[in-house]
C-alpha cells in the first residue's frame, strides 16, 4: 500500500513528525465578493486539541494584490522527489483564479508562513496564452498547473509548466486535441497515464452560474485520458447528461493501482475510472445522488458534488454535496460497488442543519481534507465567490466556516466534532471565505505515490 512508497522526508501516518505537523492546518481565505477591499490570505488554523488556541486562526499570510480569488493550492515538492535530497516541501503555491497570479508562500516556519514571491499572471498570459490557474501538482523537481482558459478567459485552457525555481518553462502539454475545457488532473507515471476533467471557461463561470449556459454547451461533460510521457490525450469520453461538469479527479494511493474516481458535479454522480490490461481506459457510474424537488428552486435540485477524496489506505471515499448540505463516507473495498457507511449534515439548501456548533452555517460542505490516519475530516463551506453569493447570499456578509468531522476508520461512520468550529465571519478585517486546506507535512491529496 501507499505507506511502502514513502521516500526520505515523506512520513507515514504513524510517524511522530507527521503527527506534529498535523497540529496545524492551512486554508486559503479570500475577500473577493465580500465588499472587503483587502488581499486574500493563507490562514493557519490550530487543530491541536491540547493547544490553548485550538480551533483558532493563529497566523495570516497576506497576498500582495486585491482580487486574486485564491482557490486551490499545491506543493513545490512531494513524494515524486523522494530520490532528491535537495528538495523540501518548503513552498506552497496559491494560484489566483481571477488574476492568474501564482503566490508562492514559504512555510519553513510552519506556524508563521510568509509570502516568498509572486509569479505574475500577466507574465504567464504573455508567455503561454493561458489564464485561470487551478490544480498544482509537483512532478519531480518541476511543477504542473492546470489552466482553465486562454489569456482572454476562453476555453479550452491547458497546462502551465514551472521549474523548481518557479520560472515559467512554457506550456506542458504537446497536444490537447479533444479537450473542450479544463479543470483538475491526476497522474500516475508508473502506468504512463494522466486523467483530466472539465469545468468551463473562466468567462462562463466567473460571473456566476446560468442554466442557459449548460443548455448552450458551455460546461464540460467529458473526461480525458492522457499518454503522460507523450503529453497528449489518447482517449476522451463524453458522458452526456450523466456526466455534467466533472470536477475533482482522484487516483488510488497505491502506485501499483491504475484506477480511481471522479465526481460529475451537476449530474451528482460518482464514476470509477481504470486502465485495462490491454491499455484502454474505461469508466463506470458507481454512485448516483437523486435530485430533490425544492420549492423556489428552478429545477429539481442536484446535490452538486464538489470535492471528493480517498483515504490514504484506499478504503474510504468521501465527498461533499454543496447544495443538499451533506458529507458522505463510502467503503470502496469493492471498487465497483461503494457502500455508504457515514453521512452528516452541515448547512445546505434543504434546511436539515442550518446551525451547527452554535453558528449559523453559511453555505455547506464544499472543500474537504483528511488526516493521514483517516480519522479527522475537515470541511469548509465556500465554493467560488460569485456562486457563493448566488446560492448562499448570506456568506457575503457573514463569512464561511470550517468544521471537523470525526471518522470511524474501523467500522465506518461519521460525526461532527462538537468542540471545533472556525468562523471566518469573525476575521479581523471582516468576513472572508475559506476554501481548500493543506496540512504542512502533506495530506491525502498532496502526493501521487510513485
Amino acid at each position: 500500500m501507499a505507506k511502502e512508497c514513502c521516500g526520505p522526508g515523506y512520513a507515514s501516518p504513524k510517524d511522530a513528525m507527521q503527527a506534529e505537523r498535523e497540529k496545524l492546518l492551512y486554508t486559503v481565505a479570500l475577500y473577493v465578493g465580500t465588499g472587503v477591499e483587502k488581499p486574500d490570505y493563507l490562514a493557519t488554523v490550530d487543530v491541536d486539541p491540547e493547544s490553548p488556541t485550538y480551533a483558532q486562526v493563529v497566523a495570516r499570510a497576506e497576498m500582495l494584490q486585491i482580487g486574486d480569488e485564491l482557490h486551490h493550492s499545491g506543493w513545490n515538492a512531494c513524494s515524486s522527489c523522494h530520490d532528491d535530497p535537495d528538495m523540501k516541501r518548503q513552498f506552497l503555491l496559491l494560484p489566483g483564479v481571477r488574476t492568474t497570479n501564482i503566490n508562492v508562500v514559504d512555510v519553513s516556519d510552519a506556524a508563521a508562513p510568509k509570502l516568498h514571491m509572486v509569479i505574475s499572471g500577466d507574465e504567464i498570459k504573455a508567455k503561454t496564452n493561458l489564464s485561470g490557474p487551478h490544480t498544482v501538482h509537483c512532478l519531480g523537481a518541476d511543477i504542473i498547473v492546470s489552466m482553465l482558459g486562454d489569456a482572454d478567459g476562453n476555453a479550452p485552457g491547458g497546462f502551465l509548466h514551472l521549474d523548481k525555481d518557479f520560472n515559467i518553462v512554457g506550456r506542458w502539454e504537446n497536444d490537447i486535441t479533444g479537450m473542450n475545457y479544463n479543470y483538475d488532473f491526476w497522474y500516475q507515471p508508473r502506468h504512463n497515464m494522466m486523467v483530466s476533467s472539465e469545468w468551463g471557461a473562466p468567462n462562463t463561470f466567473m460571473p456566476g452560474f446560468d442554466l442557459d449556459d449548460v443548455a448552450a454547451g458551455k460546461y464540460g461533460q467529458s473526461i480525458h485520458f492522457w499518454d503522460f510521457g507523450a503529453k497528449k490525450i489518447v482517449k476522451s469520453i463524453d458522458m452526456g447528461a450523466e456526466g455534467m461538469i466533472p470536477l475533482e479527479v482522484r487516483g488510488l494511493h497505491d502506485p501499483a493501482s491504475n484506477e480511481g474516481f471522479f465526481a460529475a458535479t451537476l449530474s451528482s454522480n460518482v464514476f470509477r475510472w481504470w486502465k485495462t490490461d490491454g491499455g484502454d481506459f474505461e469508466i463506470e457510474k458507481v454512485i448516483d445522488i437523486p435530485t430533490i424537488d425544492v420549492e423556489g428552486f428552478p429545477v429539481p435540485m442536484p446535490s452538486l458534488i464538489t470535492d471528493i477524496l480517498i483515504s490514504m489506505d484506499d478504503r474510504y471515499l468521501y465527498f461533499a454535496n454543496w447544495l443538499h448540505g451533506d458529507l458522505r463516507q463510502y467503503d470502496i473495498t469493492d471498487r465497483a460497488n461503494p457502500n455508504l457507511t457515514g453521512q452528516v449534515w452541515i448547512g445546505g439548501l434543504l434546511g436539515k442543519a442550518p446551525e451547527v456548533n452554535g453558528v449559523t452555517v453559511q453555505g455547506a460542505p464544499q472543500m474537504i481534507q483528511l488526516s493521514l490516519d483517516g480519522k479527522r475530516l475537515y470541511a469548509t463551506t465556500s465554493l467560488f465567490s460569485s456562486w457563493d453569493n448566488q446560492f448562499y447570499p448570506g456568506m457575503k456578509d457573514k463569512g464561511a466556516q470550517m468544521y471537523l468531522i470525526d471518522c470511524d476508520t474501523e467500522n465506518g461512520g461519521m460525526r461532527i466534532n462538537p468542540d471545533f468550529i472556525v468562523d471566518f465571519g469573525q476575521e479581523p478585517n471582516g468576513p472572508s471565505r475559506c476554501h481548500e486546506m493543506r496540512y504542512p507535512g502533506g495530506d491525502v491529496t498532496s502526493d501521487i505515490w510513485m
